[in-house]
């Protein structure tokens, strides 16, 4: 019996059901119905009126989701790489055993428990020519210092890059730090030892040591991107114009607004895509790494 409990536990079993029960009702269900409603003309409600791919091809004839999918790009390119730089650059700061690193790392990641709302407001007032930087400077006396980026249809969507910054550097630091800190000790003294300068045993042996970290804060990036509305609709609304108009900001409003859920739903089916292949991809490095450790 007792060994009957172990190869079978019950309370764990019971405990993990509701997680399970959510994830395949709201997330596997969910999106099974919207690839299928993605093939049909629906409405303002779901119909099974098939038709076909025609969704897709008005989708990628439309002006407005061709700008959206160029700036999730540009939004997405630098952000991400921002983020993991600064991110390991925070994560070495942190492992030098600094005074007080709790504070500072609850410092670095408080941007990240904020709401996206909030956040999308603070840099929007930090950005507006009438209240925020531009005023600031020009109080000092410096009266032709202009720094508008939001009202600027070319710079905009760099305003939307600072915030994204602010907002998840944080998080990606406490992850790669995690991975340093798991990290023999005894490698760091090895290097010393050699005669290796801490830049390059950091960029050369830490680096290559903690590809797990290094996967999962990509991973968490990308989901972050994909996604992004909050921060979008709390600072420019998508404008000026359509701008700084994103996928999710697109997919929302091509629903809610237009009332058009057949092409909504084939544009949230495109959003899906980049993240199944970048976990697709996870999961076979991952695969490999271990049938290699096995063996």
């Amino acid at each position: 019996m007792a060994s009957l409990r172990r190869a079978f536990p019950v309370h764990s079993i019971i405990g993990t059901v509701p997680m399970i029960l959510v994830s395949v009702g709201v997330f596997v269900v969910g999106i099974g119905f919207s690839v299928m409603w993605s093939f049909t003309s629906s409405k303002l409600f779901p119909n099974w009126d098939f038709v076909g791919l025609l969704q897709y091809e008005r989708l990628w004839a439309t002006d407005r989701w061709l700008v959206s999918v160029n700036n999730i790009w540009i939004f997405g390119l630098l952000s991400i790489a921002c983020n993991m730089v600064f991110g390991y650059l925070l994560a070495v700061f942190m492992d030098q055993r600094i005074r007080q690193e709790d504070t500072f790392r609850s410092i670095f990641l408080y941007p990240f428990a904020m709401s996206l709302i909030v956040t999308g407001l603070v840099w929007q007032w930090a950005l507006d020519p009438n209240l925020g930087l531009q005023t600031a400077v020009r109080k000092f006396g410096w009266e032709s210092f202009t720094f508008a980026p939001l009202v600027d249809p070319q710079l905009a969507i760099y305003g939307l890059v600072v915030a994204g910054i602010w907002q998840g550097a944080g998080v990606t630091m406490a992850i790669l730090l995690a991975g340093l800190r798991g990290i023999d000790a005894e490698i760091w003294k090895a290097a010393k030892v050699d005669g290796i300068p801490n830049w390059r045993a950091y960029l050369f042996i830490g680096l290559p040591m903690m590809r797990g970290a290094i996967a999962t804060a990509f991973v968490l990036q990308c989901v972050s991107v994909v996604r992004v509305y909050d921060l979008v609709i709390a600072m420019t609304g998508g404008g000026p114009g359509y701008a700084t108009t994103m996928p999710a900001v697109y997919v929302i409003q091509l629903i809610t607004v237009r009332q058009n859920v057949g092409q909504g739903m084939a544009a949230a089916t495109m959003m899906l895509m980049p993240i199944l292949l970048v976990v697709i991809i996870g999961g076979i490095l991952m695969w490999r790494r271990n049938r290699k450790a096995t063996a």
